[in-house]
């Protein structure tokens, strides 16, 4: 039998060695997957992002995904088309979706022919998700496109398991059997802002943050319903490491077939809620969402080395993350950036960084 001084130095160890590993992803092994996947070819083109400029948020998200006019149709072929907005607040314009670009995005698969129902669908994190979509005016959008709005909190769901940093087991969380279909083609209809866990959130975060759902009567704060419960705090793994890790793992299942970044108004200092406003006014559009949030993490002034989960969804060869290997299609990329003001706890962000004690 194990004496407990013999139990303790094993978990210990054991502790070790699986911290070690999830920072060896982001080293040697990963990066050796990384090469194999972005080893150039003759035959290989650049990745193509869209990056528009203006005065009219949704004339922006149009022309941004007119890039991709001639590809998209094959793309989506016959099957279902699901926007997903930020909604991560029900009451706070500034941190969600805006209807106008949801409106561009509704106009182009209109000029695309899509003309089978198209479905807008979230599960807010603080609050009834239908309450979010009347407080930001999407219901005004039906009637108008052939669209449906949908409460995933509402819908079917299937367990998904990821990693917890605190104990090193997998924890199963609930999360959207709409989204993680095959034959759902996910546009993620983000908006671009810093935040307050993995330095900043597009693309990739509004989709696998949003897929996890909460008890109908789930509130933060008072005013929720007694035992109704939320999973999406499972996803965050417990810490600046969890998170990164599972955003990078559940990105292999559950990602955006196409990456609209509305960058008209970004949020800066404590997203994804409390930040401030940054008049930009671009938008970045691309069916590679690494490509997609590559570029809008470049044009928030943010240095790319510190997004844990870009990085190891770049290395393991999920998108292209390399900015010489990216063609920025529109208006020019060095002319639109602007320097995003981070989080206040950003140091103690970058722990993903370090490997563990």
């Amino acid at each position: 039998m194990m004496n407990d001084s013999s139990a303790s130095t094993r978990r210990e160890f054991l502790r070790t060695s699986v911290l070690s590993g999830l920072a060896a992803m982001a080293g040697t092994r990963l990066a050796s997957l990384a090469r194999a996947a972005d080893a150039p070819t003759a035959s290989q083109p650049a990745t193509r992002v869209a990056l528009t400029t203006g005065d009219s948020r949704a004339e922006l998200a149009f022309r941004a995904l007119q890039t991709f006019a001639k590809e998209l149709p094959r793309a989506i072929g016959k099957r279902r088309v699901v926007i997903k907005p930020n909604n991560v607040a029900i009451d706070t314009p500034l941190c969600a979706t805006h209807v106008e670009t949801l409106e561009g995005i509704l106009e182009f698969l209109k000029s695309i022919g899509v003309r089978d129902q198209v479905i807008i669908a979230e599960s807010a994190a603080n609050g009834p998700t239908l309450d979010g979509f009347a407080n930001y005016r999407y219901t005004s959008l039906v009637g108008k496109y052939p669209v449906k709005l949908v409460d995933l909190d509402q819908q079917e769901t299937e367990l998904v398991y990821v990693f917890d940093e605190k104990d090193f087991r997998p924890h199963g969380a609930r999360m959207s059997r709409l989204l993680l279909d095959p034959q759902t083609f996910i546009i993620s209809a983000a908006r671009m802002k810093t935040h307050d866990r993995v330095v900043a959130t597009l693309s990739l975060k509004n989709i696998i943050v949003g897929a996890p759902i909460k008890d109908l009567g789930f509130r933060w704060g008072p005013g929720g319903k007694a035992g109704a419960k939320n999973d999406k705090p499972i996803i965050h793994g417990s810490g600046f490491r969890g998170i990164n890790y599972n955003l990078f793992d559940v990105a292999r299942r559950l990602h955006p077939h196409l990456a609209v970044i509305d960058g008209f108004e970004g949020m800066q200092g404590n997203g994804p809620v409390g930040g401030t406003p940054v008049d930009h006014r671009v938008c970045v559009a691309s069916p590679d969402w690494v490509a997609a949030d590559r570029v809008a993490v470049e044009l928030m002034g943010i240095d790319f080395a510190k997004v844990g989960y870009l990085n190891y969804c770049a290395q393991a060869g999920l998108g292209q993350g390399d900015l010489a290997k990216i063609e920025v299609v529109g208006a020019r990329l060095a002319d639109h950036i602007k320097s995003y003001k981070l989080s206040d706890n950003i140091e103690k962000q970058l722990i993903w960084m370090q490997p563990p004690a």
